[in-house]
């Protein structure tokens, strides 16, 4: 039956790479560690220093200029000490750092900031294998990713000379969306579209509202646990609406939290003796139907059947996340993790060839 339930995965892998994109032949981003031991505004030097500054301020000014409307950026710049009060103080001193040393206005970062906030597609996967192993992975689907494949690195975040957790992220973002503490649990994000981003910003500027990846680093930093991972990522109010996919190290650690902006709107747990082994996230509300336009659950969850709970492995999952349309042209980078096994962490960049 296993090695059925394989072929059968392989057969639909063909199948769905010969009717669009090609998975290419993926490669490793660099591999940078970050001192938090460092001061927040010296902490990112050595990091940019291998960077073309040129590149990279016109791949932000770019991005800030198509999805930011012209007239917003005065009103920002004026108002970027109402941000700096209002925005987490590390946030700001590491933007304000890396900005200064590419010579770009910190009103000017901070946009580019939130812009990256609200346009990542994504699809995320937890699932328990039938040893009660906890697997995580995600695809981050992004526009322009012609620069950002290049702009893509994963990050060793470290204190007192270990491993205090690890993420992976842009060049110049100073959040994560996809991030992992060893032994611990695993975060990705997800986009959920709902509202525009001037109420993105009003809620950041007047409630003190958290930028959605910030608190994945923050939780990543500070929770100790599965349990007060979930707690902290369904309850802290926000700036816009996501998707949190968590992970433990622990039978049943498993969750999606759908949020508002003010707290959980639904919390979906692994629930394996149910048969419900994996949980598959894309963009959408799980109790409500994907577009038949952007239907990537569906295939996601094909292929995992396909698998068998018996069969996932960190492999098996890096396949289900390259099935078309799982795996389609805005596919930025994949990333598979287990907490349990924090050394076997892997991102692969895609859409090479």
């Amino acid at each position: 039956m296993a090695r059925l339930q394989l072929l059968q995965l392989l057969l639909l892998l063909l199948l769905q790479v010969g009717a669009g994109a090609s998975p290419g032949d993926p490669k490793a981003p660099p591999l940078f560690n970050v001192s938090l031991d460092e001061a927040p505004e010296l902490r990112w030097l050595p990091v940019l220093r291998h960077y073309d500054l040129d590149f990279l301020r016109s791949v932000l000014m770019r991005i800030l200029r198509e999805n930011i409307p012209k007239w917003v950026h005065p009103v920002i710049r004026k108002g970027v000490g109402e941000l700096e009060r209002f925005l987490p103080p590390l946030l700001i001193q590491e933007t304000r750092g890396m900005c200064d040393f590419m010579n770009l206005s910190l009103a000017d970062c901070l946009l580019v900031n939130l812009a990256y906030e609200s346009s990542a597609f994504c699809t995320s996967i937890v699932a328990q294998d039938s040893r009660g192993h906890i697997y995580h992975g995600r695809n981050l689907d992004y526009p322009y990713g012609d620069f950002l494949r290049k702009l893509t690195l994963d990050v060793q975040f470290i204190k007192n000379g270990k491993i205090a957790f690890t993420g992976t992220t842009f060049i110049g973002y100073v959040g994560l969306w996809t991030g992992q503490s060893p032994h611990k649990f695993t975060i990705s994000g997800d986009e959920r579209d709902k509202g525009w981003w001037w109420e993105n910003v009003i809620a950041a500027l007047f409630q003190r509202h958290s930028p959605v990846s910030w608190l994945i680093r923050t939780t990543l930093s500070e929770s100790e646990n599965f349990e007060e991972a979930v707690y902290k990522l369904a309850k802290t109010p926000l700036i816009a609406d996501v998707y949190y996919i968590v992970g433990g190290t622990s039978p049943l650690e498993g969750s999606v939290i759908t949020r508002n902006r003010g707290g959980p709107a639904d919390i979906w747990p692994l629930d394996p003796l149910k048969g419900a082994w994996f949980r598959v996230e894309t963009n959408y509300d799980h109790w409500k139907p994907t577009p038949k336009k952007d239907d990537r659950r569906t295939p996601a969850s094909k292929a995992l059947n396909a698998t068998g709970q018996a069969n996932l492995s960190m492999e098996a999952l890096f396949q289900v996340l390259s099935v078309v349309p799982v795996y389609n042209n805005l596919t930025v980078y994949t990333t598979v993790m287990s907490a349990a096994n924090p050394e076997k962490y892997m991102t692969r960049i895609r859409n090479l060839g």
